[in-house]
């Protein structure tokens, strides 16, 4: 396993032109992702960027720093990774299909965190070829946080790996619980604060520019906007959720919130205005 220490980071600009060039990638068949592992080695979480991410995402100053807060720091390792040699496939049109994510210790402001995104497994899928990434976070050598994220190369014919199967097979009816607004400008307020300022996120006039009718919402942002609702109106120790990616979310949209809750938890999903079509499907435990 090779391993990349990244003591500063390339800007989200630097990040995202190297994902457009890797556009030029023509790779024949892939066996294997290769073994590497991108560390940021010390990494603080900053309060005012806590705060952006939760005013953004709809969460409270009450949830402390929320779950999902790490995989800002992890993300633009898996950019680098994306542009880099290594990658097999071009980083524009990969699909997130599917991300978890794993509170063991409530994180708090100021911190000093250890984050490692590495290389994770082929997975066959009837659109293409799937695989995963993991990342996690350390605090004092202990890990605290934890995530894998799937994502699918569409037209890869003979995919490797085993068959993708879904996580989440509770067909258990839903209840309608709430309404949220996503405007047009959301992608850019996300993108900010993320630094994911992929053009389809943007605007409509770049999202056309790549194929879209319109801007669709980041799907971490649609997770992350489900879970201020669902989550206790206090910070919480402990924590577990996994989304499946189903329909984008165009911009600007109504969404509503469909969901079972129990005293640990719920079933989730982030439907459209009318509750016929679903934009995620999820599950968290607490």
């Amino acid at each position: 396993m090779k391993i990349i220490e990244v003591n500063k980071l390339p800007s989200a600009l630097s990040l995202n032109l190297g994902a457009l060039r890797s556009s030029s990638k023509r790779p024949g068949v892939v066996e294997a992702l290769p073994e590497v592992t991108y560390v940021r080695p010390r990494v603080v979480v900053d309060a005012k960027r806590v705060a952006a991410y939760a005013k953004v995402c709809g969460f409270s100053k009450a949830h402390g720093v929320p779950m999902l807060f790490p995989h800002l720091d992890a993300f633009p390792l898996a950019m680098m990774l994306f542009g880099s040699r290594r990658f097999p496939w071009p980083a524009m049109g990969l699909v997130h299909l599917a991300n978890s994510a794993r509170l063991l210790q409530r994180i708090h402001v100021e911190d000093v965190l250890r984050i490692e995104m590495r290389t994770g497994e082929l997975i066959a899928h009837d659109k293409g070829q799937a695989f995963t990434l993991h990342a996690r976070a350390l605090r004092g050598g202990e890990v605290v946080w934890e995530s894998t994220w799937t994502l699918l190369r569409l037209g890869v014919r003979q995919p490797k790996g085993e068959p993708y199967t879904s996580q989440l097979v509770d067909e258990r009816p839903l209840s309608h619980q709430a309404d949220f607004f996503a405007g047009a400008s959301i992608g850019r307020s996300y993108g900010r604060v993320s630094g994911d300022i992929n053009p389809i996120h943007l605007s409509a006039l770049t999202a056309k520019f790549l194929g879209f009718r319109k801007a669709i919402a980041h799907g971490m942002w649609t997770k992350a906007r489900a879970l201020a609702t669902l989550m206790p109106r206090e910070a919480v120790a402990q924590a577990e959720v996994i989304v499946e990616f189903k329909t984008p979310l165009f911009l600007p949209a109504r969404a509503s919130l469909w969901a079972i809750r129990s005293e640990d938890g719920a079933l989730f999903e982030v439907r459209n205005a009318k509750g016929d079509k679903p934009h995620l499907r999820g599950r968290v435990t607490y």
